[in-house]
C-alpha cells in the first residue's frame, strides 16, 4: 500500500505549506480556516456578558440592573450603577435605589411618573415654547374720560372760585325768596312751570359739568326727559316716573347706537341717566306734591312751600353759624368748609322756624312742622354733601354761575332735591290731606 502524507495547516499564516513535485506533495493556495458551526447559539463575550459583536442581532432589548461593587473600599462603589427600567416590575424592584420625588413640586401625585410633570406659565419663557403662535396682547377700549388711577379723586376739586360775598349772597337770597313767594301766591300752574324750569336749568348745569371732564352725556335728550317727566308726573302721578325712565333708557340706547364716533357707554348713557335720576326724578316730587291729584284744596302748595322754607333756614343757619363758630369740618374730604358747628346752627334755626312760622300756614300744625323739621335736618345736609361729592369727582368748585353769590341753580336746590321726596313720603306716613 502506498503511504499517504498528511499536510497540516500553518496556524500562523492560515495556509497549507507548499509542497514541491520532487517531494511528491500537493500545494494548495488560497485556503482559509474553516469555521466550525456546531450550533446556532451565539457566543457570549465573557468580558461584557453580551453577544459578540460579530453575531447577528437578536432583536431583544437588554436590561441593565445595578451590580454590586466588587471593591467596597472604593468610595465610588457606594453609588449604584444606572439601571434600565422598561416595565412596571423594574420600577417596583428598584424603587429603593431611585427616589423620583425630587422631580415633583410641593404637591406630589402618587399616580404620576418622573417623566410626567407640568410646567407652569411662569416657569417657561414664551420664546421657549415651540410651534406655538404668539399670544395677542389684549387691547383696552379707549376711554373718553380721565384715566383710572389708584386714587380716582387725586388732583380733582382743585379749581378755586372767587371768594363769595356774603352781602351779595344775602341780597340774591332775598330776591329769590320774594320771587318764590310771589309765584306760590299765583297758583298751582305757575309753580309747576317754575319747578320744571328750575329742574331744566339744574340738569343743564350738571350735564355741562360732565362734558367738562370729557364725558359725553346726551344733554338734549336728558333735558327733554326732565321736562317730560315733570309734565307727566303732574298729570299722571308717580306712575309716570317708571314710564319716562324706560323711554329715556331706550331712546338713549338708540342715541348712542347711531353716534358717529365711538363713545364709552358709561360716560355717555350712564351720565345721562345719572343726572336724570338725581335732578329729574328727585325734583319731580315737587310736582307730585302740588298736583291736585295728590292733595285737595291746594294743600300740596302749602306743604311744598313749608319744605322750601325749612330748607332755606337750614342752609342759612349752617352758613352763618359755620362762619362764626365753625372749627371742626363735617367732612374734610368732600367739603372742608362745612362744619359740625354749622350743622348744629342749621338744625336749631330749622326747628325754630318750624315751630314758630309753619303752624300759621294751614294745614300745618306744630307737631307736623316739627316732624318735618327733624327729618329735613338730616336729609338736607346729606343732599348738600352729595352734590359736593359729585363736584369733587368732576373736579369743579361750582356747577354754574347763574345766581350771584350762590353759584348755579343746582348749588341752590341740592338740599331741596332730598327734602322733597322726604316730605312726600312723610305726608303719606302721617296721612296728611
Amino acid at each position: 500500500m502506498k503511504s499517504k502524507k498528511t499536510h497540516q495547516l500553518d496556524e500562523s499564516t492560515g495556509e497549507f505549506p507548499v509542497v514541491s513535485a520532487t517531494d511528491s506533495r500537493v500545494t494548495i493556495t488560497g485556503a482559509e480556516k474553516a469555521v466550525d458551526v456546531a450550533t446556532d447559539i451565539p457566543k457570549i463575550d465573557p468580558a461584557t456578558l453580551l453577544p459578540h459583536w460579530t453575531d447577528a442581532p437578536t432583536g431583544q432589548v437588554p436590561i441593565v440592573v445595578a451590580r454590586e461593587a466588587a471593591d467596597r473600599d472604593d468610595p465610588w462603589a457606594q453609588i449604584p450603577a444606572p439601571a434600565w427600567r422598561e416595565g412596571e416590575a423594574d420600577w417596583v424592584a428598584h424603587e429603593e435605589q431611585f427616589d423620583a420625588s425630587f422631580l415633583a413640586g410641593e404637591t406630589k401625585d402618587v399616580d404620576s411618573r418622573p417623566w410626567e410633570f407640568t410646567l407652569h406659565d411662569e416657569d417657561v419663557a414664551s420664546d421657549e415654547i415651540l410651534d406655538e403662535a404668539p399670544r395677542p396682547e389684549p387691547v383696552r377700549a379707549e376711554r373718553t374720560r380721565r384715566s383710572a388711577t389708584r386714587d380716582p379723586l387725586a388732583g380733582r376739586a382743585v379749581r378755586q372760585s372767587a371768594q363769595r360775598s356774603v352781602t351779595l349772597a344775602t341780597f340774591t337770597g332775598l330776591v329769590l325768596a320774594a320771587a318764590v313767594v310771589a309765584v306760590f301766591a299765583a297758583g298751582t300752574i305757575p309753580v309747576a312751570v317754575l319747578v320744571i324750569a328750575v329742574l331744566g336749568f339744574a340738569a343743564g348745569e350738571a350735564y355741562a359739568g360732565f362734558r367738562e371732564v370729557g364725558a359725553h352725556p346726551a344733554t338734549i335728550l336728558g333735558i327733554v326727559a326732565v321736562f317730560t317727566l315733570g309734565v307727566a308726573v303732574y298729570n299722571k302721578g308717580v306712575v309716570a316716573i317708571g314710564a319716562v325712565t324706560v323711554l329715556l333708557l331706550v331712546f338713549g340706547f338708540v342715541w348712542y347706537l347711531s353716534a358717529q364716533t365711538k363713545i364709552d357707554i358709561l360716560d355717555g348713557l350712564g351720565a345721562t341717566i345719572f343726572v336724570f335720576v338725581w335732578v329729574g326724578v328727585l325734583g319731580s316730587y315737587a310736582l307730585l306734591l302740588i298736583s291736585p291729584n295728590t292733595f285737595a284744596n291746594k294743600h300740596g302748595l302749602t306743604y311744598t312751600l313749608g319744605a322750601v322754607i325749612l330748607t332755606v333756614a337750614n342752609d342759612t343757619g349752617a352758613l352763618f353759624v359755620g362762619r362764626w363758630l365753625g372749627r371742626h369740618p363735617l367732612n374734610r374730604v368732600l367739603s372742608p368748609n362745612k362744619t359740625i358747628e354749622g350743622s348744629i346752627g342749621g338744625t336749631l334755626l330749622t326747628l325754630t322756624v318750624a315751630a314758630l312760622l309753619l303752624p300759621h300756614m294751614s294745614p300745618w300744625t306744630m307737631k307736623r312742622a316739627l316732624a318735618l323739621g327733624v327729618a329735613l335736618c338730616v336729609v338736607v345736609p346729606l343732599g348738600d354733601l352729595f352734590e359736593s361729592m359729585v363736584k369733587r369727582t368732576l373736579g369743579v368748585k361750582d356747577l354754574g354761575h347763574l345766581l350771584p353769590g350762590h353759584g348755579g341753580m343746582l348749588d341752590r336746590i341740592d338740599g331741596l332735591l332730598f327734602a322733597l321726596p322726604t316730605l312726600y313720603y312723610l305726608a303719606h306716613f302721617l296721612k296728611l290731606s
